[in-house]
């Protein structure tokens, strides 16, 4: 067979590993040919290919990012989008695409492979976590390594000058990187976009560490929303898949605390960075098995299914399954680290 490859949607560690698993495998024991699309959807669009062989893919293993490139291209969008990628598939002599992507990249697939039968097959990718049919998705944990690291850092120095720090992580709808690396970082108030937070309460955790002589750092997800207000923007446009470009809230919240407290506040927004850089080794143990069991999954014709990760097994889901809603922190899990704010 020859098949399609494609990275959508943000960058994230472990890319590199799944085309690795792929293309190792699907060369090594099957015999298949890959073709890679660059910068995920607009590659079938436009036609705009690499070969990818096992010398290409070579000492990727560590590397973040991905070889093929990304974008937030949304070929539903595109005029005569559908009938484009078909035609560029057929002149390619695609007989399979896998996508690796998150809710965005592969809710297009989804559609594909429902309503116009292309034969598609899913890979999970999102630092996030939010997707619902895996238990983790790859990326996840770099991210919450790096998260974790930073906020160790900032503790040393909010200690230091007594000032409140403010750590805003990524997480447009889910709080799944604030609560582990808050947690794992011994923040003293972590808010995520599932509880709507009350400006007031976190006053009172900040000025009640600093009443034990402690400085407290605050750990917020971009998408948090305080209970009287609205999700804070970076600007008002939009990508081609609806996104509003966040962040913010950091900065916002930390001109409240110090109006209402007094105490200097300061913040630091990670933003990228735990997008970057070397995946961990349990990303890259998940992304790897996720390109083997992908490979699987097309080399046996089981089109329109994602790979997901269901405690330690590799299984199999529909796609339309893994994209219907997102995976949002549950509050017994909020509830327990709570123990630990103020």
């Amino acid at each position: 067979m020859r098949v399609g490859v494609l990275t959508g949607g943000g960058d994230c560690p472990g890319l590199n590993a799944v085309i690795r698993g792929v293309v190792r495998k699907g060369v090594q024991e099957y015999g298949h040919d890959f073709v890679g699309f660059r910068d995920g959807w607009r590659g079938p669009l436009e036609n705009d290919t690499v070969r990818l062989d096992i010398p290409a893919v070579r000492g990727i293993l560590p590397r973040g990012g991905t070889i093929l490139g990304s974008s937030r291209t949304n070929p539903l969008k595109v005029s005569d989008g559908i009938r484009r990628i078909k035609d560029n598939l057929a002149k390619q002599e695609i007989q399979a695409l896998i996508a690796i992507g998150g809710e965005d990249t592969l809710g297009v697939a989804a559609r594909l492979s429902d309503e116009y039968g292309m034969p598609c097959v899913g890979v999970p990718k999102t630092i996030d976590n939010d997707l619902s049919a895996t238990d983790y998705t790859f990326g996840f944990d770099t991210a919450v390594n790096i998260a974790t690291e930073a906020i160790d850092r900032l503790h040393t120095t909010a200690e230091s000058h007594m000032r409140v720090l403010v750590v805003e992580v990524m997480g447009r709808h889910a709080g799944w990187i604030a609560l582990h690396s808050g947690l794992a970082g011994g923040a003293n108030v972590i808010l995520i976009p599932e509880q709507r937070f009350d400006v007031g309460q976190v006053c009172e955790w900040v000025t009640s560490r600093f009443r034990d002589s402690y400085a407290p750092i605050v750990v917020v997800a971009e998408g948090a929303m305080p209970k009287d207000g609205e999700m804070v923007l970076k600007d008002d446009s939009r990508d081609s898949f609806g996104h509003v470009r966040l962040s913010g809230v950091g900065e916002w919240l930390a001109k409240e605390i110090e109006r209402r407290t007094g105490k200097e506040a300061r913040t630091t927004v990670l933003g990228h960075v735990q997008r970057g850089g070397t995946p961990s080794a349990f990303d890259r143990w998940l992304a790897t098995r996720f390109g083997l069991h992908a490979i699987d999954c097309v080399h046996e014709g089981d089109f329109g299914r994602m790979v997901a990760l269901r405690g330690t097994d590799i299984v199999r889901v529909p796609l339309t399954e893994a994209t219907a809603r997102l995976k949002t922190v549950d509050p017994k899990l909020y509830q327990e680290a709570g123990v630990f704010f103020g």
